[in-house]
């Protein structure tokens, strides 16, 4: 049958009260299981879906759960979303993700349009080192959780990038490493200001200088591009033996620069990524790299939204996975330290 059944014509086909159809629609628990799967059969032959805006102005909210991540291209953000869309699936709801593109207009836009949607919530990587876009949220009544930034004043998951940086370069002094480049972000970004802090720890427990063993350059946008770009200008400026890269994507610039440098990689220069990303293993010289576990922040993250912990925080601890490009292991060699 073509079109949308209506609830009175589900009940006729199943032969029960219309009652009965809300309540497997609402309360299935008080449906007896022979009784329910009649009316979804029902359901099923009439092409029934629920009028879920109805649904949504009875009880005042939509079953929906609005994100907003900085970069939609980012595959760290797309595991992220995935997490959180797993999560959501458990209890029937959906997420509507949408990118901030780093641009504070479209943020407050995107702001504007879930609260009209009537979200159940927010979540948010928010890309300005101030709490003003939180504050708005709650003004508006809206529960958020903070992606990956545990400075703003609202629940929130983040990873300890100090330390995911401290065990790369760590990794690299270790191996020998005097003169080592760092491809950098921005550090208004957090995450950037932390992978900053996280090797001049590294320097300091190894009773190094900074000036003499970091080479240091800062990029935007975290691009492949501009990680080749960057690259190219430190192998001009300073003789190095290894490079540490804020993301596993600047990192593939880099490597694309060394290539055309005609430099082997880890023979002349070693390389180490941040985010362990789907393709970093899978490289012609396959990357060292931190890993995020991005799938199980963003699942958390919607257990934050709707149970908040009493500390308001959320830390997970990075792990470093070492591969061919800083230690000559073997293609086939993959370990996790």
């Amino acid at each position: 049958m073509a079109g949308r059944g209506r609830i009175k014509e589900v009940a006729a086909l199943a032969h029960v009260s219309a009652g009965t159809v809300s309540n497997v629609l609402n309360r299935p628990e008080i449906v007896s299981e022979q009784t329910r799967q009649r009316v979804l059969q029902a359901m099923t032959e009439l092409n029934f879906v629920r009028d879920g805006l109805a649904r949504q102005l009875r009880v005042g909210q939509s079953s929906t759960v609005g994100v907003i991540v900085r970069d939609l291209a980012s595959s760290f953000y797309l595991e992220l979303a995935r997490g959180i869309e797993d999560r959501l699936a458990l209890d029937d709801r959906v997420m509507m993700l949408c990118s901030s593109d780093e641009n504070p207009e479209r943020e407050d836009r995107f702001i504007r349009l879930f609260a009209e949607q009537g979200v159940q919530g927010i979540l948010i990587t928010p890309f300005r080192d101030e709490s003003a876009t939180i504050r708005h949220l709650e003004n508006l009544h809206i529960p958020v959780v903070s992606l990956d930034d545990a400075s703003q004043p609202c629940p929130s998951v983040s990873v300890d990038h100090i330390d995911g940086a401290r065990q790369a370069v760590t990794h690299l002094l270790d191996q020998g490493h005097r003169r080592i480049g760092f491809l950098n972000g921005p550090l208004e970004l957090r995450p950037c200001w932390e992978r900053a802090e996280g090797v001049r720890q590294a320097i300091t427990d190894h009773d190094a200088s900074m000036d003499e063993t970091i080479a240091s350059i800062t990029l935007s946008p975290l691009s492949a591009d501009a990680g080749c770009e960057a690259m190219t200008t430190l192998l001009e400026r300073h003789r190095l033996t290894a490079v540490f890269c804020v993301n596993d994507v600047v990192a593939m610039g880099a490597l694309r620069a060394l290539r055309r440098a005609r430099l082997s990689v880890p023979g002349d220069v070693a390389v180490v990524g941040y985010d362990d990303i789907d393709f970093a293993s899978e490289l012609m010289v396959p990357l060292t790299s931190v890993r995020q576990p991005m799938h199980d922040l963003g699942w958390t993250a919607v257990d934050m939204l709707f149970n908040p912990p009493k500390d308001g925080h959320v830390w997970f601890r990075p792990q470093l996975v070492v591969r061919q490009s800083s230690s000559g292991l073997g293609l086939e060699d993959d370990v996790s330290s």
